[in-house]
Parts: C-alpha cells; structure tokens; sequence
C-alpha cells in the first residue's frame, strides 16, 4: 500500500536527500527526527480507519514538515525547496480528504 502512497514517496525521497545534507550536529539530530516523522506519520495516518484519526496524522506530520523547512531556512539551503513544497501541498490535499 505504502508504495502507491505519492506523498509517503516523496517524503522519503525528501528525508533521504536530506540525510546528504551537511549541518550543524543540534541541527541535524532535530533535521533527522522531523524529517523521519514526516514519514512516520503519514504511514501511520494512512493506516486509520477514520478520517478525523487520518487527519490528526496528517497535521502532525505537516507540522514536522515545517519544522524542517525551518531548519534548512536557518542553514540557509534551498536545494529541497521544490520538494518541500510539493510535500506540502500534497499533505494539505489529504487533509482537506480526511475530513476536519
């Protein structure tokens, strides 16, 4: 199921592409745990039978989303802007399917 999950695919595109880039050591051990949970949560999102359970996975993994884009802002790297923007979106789209 994970497979044909486009957002799950572009977030581990995004945690691993992420995993190239040099910072800081504060920084890359919270880069690490937000960026993994992206992931993490949106698998366990799709895996909940309601759509307010979904939901509520799905903003958590937007909210570790931004978390990320905050740090490469600090690190002053754009390189996965593109792709953070397009996890960005796709997350909104299925909340906006979950429900609430």
């Amino acid at each position: 199921m994970l497979a044909k999950f486009r957002t799950y695919q572009l977030a581990t595109t995004f945690y691993r592409k992420g995993q190239k880039i040099k910072m800081p050591r504060h920084l890359r051990d919270q880069f690490d745990r937000a960026s993994s949970s992206i992931c993490l949560n949106l698998a366990e999102g799709s895996g909940k039978e309601t759509a307010k359970d979904k939901c509520r996975f799905y903003h958590i993994a937007k909210g570790s989303l931004r978390e990320c884009q905050a740090i490469l802002e600090l690190l002053e790297d754009h390189t996965l802007y593109d792709l953070t923007d397009h996890i960005g979106a796709s997350i909104y789209r299925l909340c906006q399917k979950s429900g609430p």
